[in-house]
């Protein structure tokens, strides 16, 4: 199966254009590398609850993502909003992917990791993952989710993987 992927940085610095969003990129080589995916949507928008929600719809109901992984936003800082705003635009929660991420980047003993309210749910679909904002953090989440990410989104779009 073929996925499209859209990618959403949220960064106030990064939509300025006064740094560039690294880990955006390392999701970029990990979906066409890993998950042989295409990038059908990539976008940085500053850490405000209504553009990061119109960012997903549009990635959604627009472009058509089969997912979509935002990098960014989901620590514990007051402007860190991804995660209310992606729970504005989900229809259902997935919450083994947000679980897997944590557990991992846990387990690996990652700066912040305690601090990741990351979460991870279903818009029509299409499955939204939030995760961290730090290029190690993004590679080390997306190992812990790869495997299971062809799997689900079969799931999705109908496919009969033998489980209900």
């Amino acid at each position: 199966m073929h996925f499209r992927v859209g990618i959403l940085a949220t960064s106030d610095r990064g939509a300025r254009g006064e740094r560039e969003h690294t880990s955006a990129q390392v999701i970029r080589e990990l979906v066409e590398e890993e998950l042989m995916g295409e990038i059908v949507e990539y976008r940085i928008v500053p850490d405000e609850k209504p553009e990061i929600m119109a960012a997903l719809i549009e990635m959604t109901d627009y472009y058509q993502a089969n997912l979509i992984l935002t990098t960014g936003g989901i620590g514990l800082k007051p402007r860190d909003v991804t995660p209310e705003a992606t729970l504005e635009v989900v229809d259902r929660l997935a919450p083994g992917f947000a679980d897997a991420i944590r557990s991992a980047l846990l387990a690996k003993t990652l700066p912040h990791a305690m601090c990741m309210r990351g979460i991870s749910g279903l818009r029509g679909q299409t499955l939204i993952i939030n995760l961290p904002a730090d290029p190690k953090g993004v590679h080390e989440s997306f190992a812990a989710i790869m495997d299971f990410l062809p799997e689900a989104l079969s799931q999705l779009h109908g496919f009969d993987v033998g489980f209900d």
